[in-house]
């Protein structure tokens, strides 16, 4: 099987360091990846960058909830995308939409333009599985000179949709990579590889870790009303991914 380069999703400096001890080729830092990912903090970016060589491209996403950000959101957003790029990212990852959907072009050209001035990637995350056109949406993108996109071919999982991804892929034709997430696993991974004609993946691989400090008082929570465990964390899985980094090739 051709070598095909593993991106990780990761939540913290520990889950893009255990990628990186897996063999992954490069990491989308994040944080609160229950919300589908959030602005990681400099901090982990740092530690990252200073215990690894491996690429980090970083979450620009200043809130959960979809796409559509207020004026001071997007300021924050701004903010956020030049410190990231000061302090060592590869690349950024963006998606910015108007409330009906289609890609908010000015703002994405403002975040782009932060990247490309420091020389690293751009990248469209799957904000672009919610546009009415997608084939408009990587027509924009390409004229803003945007690295990548990632998507799940505007399904929830991207093993049922390789047909639109290798469809994108094609009318992209060289001019925009295309790289499908969502969903793939060890088990299914070849085949969205191969139904795709993709020659990059991303993917999450996490096991459950515990930490027991909050075990005295099990009445307190510390989030909202969905109760989460309190003695409950993910981490990546570096057997799960040095499995698939073995697979790849």
């Amino acid at each position: 099987m051709k070598k095909t380069l593993l991106e990780i999703c990761c939540g913290s400096a520990e889950d893009a360091i255990e990628a990186w001890k897996a063999g992954a080729d490069r990491a989308e830092l994040c944080s609160n990846l229950f919300h589908g990912g959030l602005t990681p903090s400099i901090g982990s970016l740092k530690v990252v960058k200073n215990e690894t060589n491996m690429k980090v491209v970083a979450m620009v996403r200043p809130r959960e909830g979809g796409f559509c950000y207020t004026d001071i959101e997007f300021k924050v957003a701004v903010e956020d995308a030049k410190a990231l790029a000061a302090n060592g990212a590869d690349g950024l990852v963006l998606g910015f939409l108007h409330p009906d959907g289609r890609v908010d072009v000015e703002r994405t050209r403002i975040i782009a333009d932060i990247a490309h001035e420091k020389g690293i990637e751009s990248v469209f995350h799957r904000a672009i599985d919610v546009v009415p056109d997608w084939k408009e949406a990587l027509d924009i993108l390409i004229d803003l000179g945007i690295t990548r996109v990632l998507t799940s071919g505007q399904e929830y999982d991207v093993s049922i949709a390789t047909d639109t991804v290798r469809e994108m892929r094609e009318y992209a034709a060289g001019r925009i990579q295309i790289m499908p997430g969502a969903g793939i696993t060890l088990k299914n991974m070849e085949r969205v590889i191969r139904e795709t004609g993709c020659e990059q993946i991303h993917l999450a691989a996490h096991k459950l870790m515990f930490d027991y400090s909050t075990a005295n008082n099990r009445s307190i929570y510390y989030g909202g009303c969905l109760y989460p465990p309190e003695d409950q964390f993910k981490l990546t899985d570096r057997e799960t991914v040095a499995a698939m980094v073995k697979k790849l090739g």
